[in-house]
């Protein structure tokens, strides 16, 4: 009993002040405990249903928004707060970015225990909408119903869906009629697809019995507005499956390459499937200030273009290079920030776990005509160690783009052993940026940073951190 009165506790008239992590606005009750309150935007006055009660805080949801937050604007999009892609869409994008630099300089603050060293505004996006150049989408033959059509008497037939997972329930998927973040024809093209597969009988992917003909689309396209396609099918109808191929080539000229791989797995991980060209050549080509990428279908690439080039610059900026530098980049992944510096040093030494962007950072190298990169495959902690320091040149410059989890702390102590003049950092968590740089604070200073916004209607937010040795 009291746990159900607890559950649906009220706390009346919180005025909400701040953005917290995950996008949540933050506010206090009357006693000083910290409220959390999801779908709420800082400025709003709220009556918050209480879903989860800790110690120090309450995590709560709207029951009622009391007074409206003058920074809150109309969200674009229909599937708002459903979707839960894009949950800053409420927010007026100058506030989100100002949300967002704070963050940041709060984590180098508090986490990173450093407060002397020059904020640079953050860099926002030109395009606030239609950024992304990667979408994935799954298909359902029982899609997410609305509370509308749970509660109605009337039978529904149409249970096909093509969209997005609803968050927390992996078997629920969105039937999508819009979407704002990828460029045209990426909306067209979605509902062309379903559209046939409604007409010609084709089988939407059943996710808990495990059966069904489609089960995911992958649409990417390049700066120049060329576009793959890449279908995961349950199982293979080459009938059903040519037809339909035939049928987007002769709707969507921009389709350049056509993919398809055969997955009977329990999940959707295309890593280790074998993918088939069906159209085209199997990849795009992307090119970023004269450097040129060959964008496979496991390529891992920035999803938007615009800011990504912008974050090059600025790494390339911050490392301040003259020509005659050694260059270390830890985690290079494909390999673009190590190029994208490339021209600028005398040699440039990549690290990544990962064999197959070891491989494309090969290739990319001998497209671009570098042959001052040089790139090893390995656990960044059991790669980047002592024996490898001393078979190699020291490190003038080190750059390093970890994954949101940061560095291992083997990883920094390496750096401190390595002692580069000059680190830059980029990182899209700079929670785990803050805590690596308290490890390294004693022997570097912090002087500058600059928040970047790969996102825009959502609360991620890029950093980069230029250190210097003391």
């Amino acid at each position: 009993m009291a746990k159900n009165k607890r559950k649906n506790q009220i706390l009346e008239n919180i005025t909400l002040v701040s953005a917290g992590a995950k996008g949540v606005a933050v506010g206090r009750t009357e006693e000083g405990k910290t409220v959390l309150v999801s779908g709420a935007v800082p400025g709003d006055v709220v009556n918050a249903r209480v879903k989860k009660s800790k110690s120090k805080y309450f995590e709560a949801e709207i029951a009622d928004l009391v007074e409206a937050s003058p920074f809150r604007v109309l969200p674009r999009c229909i599937h708002f707060g459903v979707c839960g892609g894009c949950k800053w869409q409420n927010l007026s994008y100058e506030k989100q970015l100002e949300f967002k630099q704070n963050e940041v300089v709060n984590n180098i603050l508090r986490i990173g225990g450093v407060d002397q060293f020059e904020t640079q505004p953050i860099l926002g996006a030109e395009k606030q909408y239609y950024y992304r150049n990667k979408m994935e989408f799954s298909f359902s033959d029982a899609r997410w119903l609305t509370l509308d059509e749970v509660n109605s008497d009337a039978e529904i037939h149409d249970k096909n869906a093509l969209g997005f997972h609803i968050p927390g329930m992996w078997s629920k998927i969105l039937d999508l009629k819009e979407c704002h973040l990828q460029e045209d024809p990426s909306n067209a093209l979605r509902l062309a697809v379903k559209q046939y597969a409604v007409e010609n009988n084709l089988d939407f992917f059943d996710v808990r019995n495990q059966e069904g003909f489609l089960r995911t689309m992958m649409l990417r396209q390049n700066s120049k507005g060329e576009w793959m396609v890449l279908f995961q099918l349950f199982r293979e109808e080459k009938e059903n499956r040519e037809k339909l191929f035939a049928f987007l080539l002769e709707n969507f000229p921009q389709i350049r390459t056509l993919l398809f791989a055969i997955n009977p797995k329990g999940n959707d991980s295309i890593y280790d499937l074998d993918v088939q060209t069906y159209f085209g050549e199997g990849y795009l080509m992307e090119e970023m200030d004269g450097l040129k990428f060959k964008i496979g279908p496991k390529s891992f690439f920035q999803t938007n273009y615009a800011q990504a080039l912008e974050l090059y610059r600025k790494t390339l900026e911050f490392a301040d290079l003259k020509g005659h530098e050694v260059v270390y980049d830890l985690y290079t992944g494909t390999g673009t920030i190590a190029q994208y510096v490339a021209r600028n040093a005398k040699q440039v030494i990549g690290i990544e776990s990962v064999q197959e962007a070891i491989n494309a950072a090969e290739e990319h190298a001998l497209l671009n005509g570098l042959d001052n990169c040089t790139f090893y495959c390995g656990d960044m902690k059991e790669v980047f160690t002592e024996e490898f320091l001393s078979q190699h040149p020291k490190a003038d410059v080190l750059i390093t783009d970890p994954p949101r989890d940061g560095m291992h702390q083997k990883v920094v102590e390496q750096i401190l052993k390595l002692a580069p003049e000059r680190i830059v950092y980029v990182s899209c968590n700079s929670a785990t940026q803050a805590r690596d740089i308290a490890l390294m604070k004693e022997h570097y200073e912090v002087v500058k940073i600059l928040p970047v916004d790969m996102f825009p209607q959502t609360h991620h937010v890029e950093n980069i951190a230029l250190l210097l040795r003391k």
